[in-house]
């Protein structure tokens, strides 16, 4: 990930720079697109297609994780220091309702703690579906180990 436009922009990380790199990236062949990225959260959605589903209809856990944790990634990106990286250490999802096909999954991942070597991000999933009100689908505890930076 050092690589990433993002890691070397990451103070000033936007919508605009993630979409730079989405269409070459595990988030973006799953469709994950940014919403808005603040220092004191990040927001991203998938609308759900027929690859998002497990066979029997529904919304399969590895999407609900794989937004979660991408969208944990631009809120970490924005809060530790310049030239900095990290690696999720953990997380932990509860999904508390299935998403199905055309559903819109918005995630908004705000910092619970930004420290030196750790920060922890919490994830909160709503399901967007015609005809009925948003709906808190999932709840995403991250765990970030901070990264120094590389020698060049």
């Amino acid at each position: 990930m050092s690589d990433s436009p993002a890691a070397s922009a990451h103070p000033t990380l936007e919508p605009e720079h993630v979409r730079k790199f989405l269409p070459e990236s595990f988030p973006g062949d799953l469709g994950i697109e940014p919403l808005e990225i603040e220092d004191s959260f990040a927001s991203g959605h998938i609308v759900v297609d027929k690859r998002h589903l497990h066979p029997g209809g529904y919304v399969h856990g590895g999407v609900w994780t794989a937004l979660g944790d991408t969208v944990a990634a631009w809120a970490t990106f924005r809060n530790i220091p310049p030239r900095h990286n990290f690696t999720t250490i953990e997380l932990k999802l509860n999904v508390f309702a299935a998403g199905l096909l055309d559903d819109e999954i918005v995630a908004v991942a705000t910092p619970l703690h930004v420290g030196k070597s750790t920060v922890v991000i919490e994830v909160k999933i709503e399901r967007m579906r015609e005809g009925s009100e948003p709906r808190l689908a999932a709840n995403m505890i991250v765990s970030q180990f901070v990264l120094p930076p590389q020698p060049d």
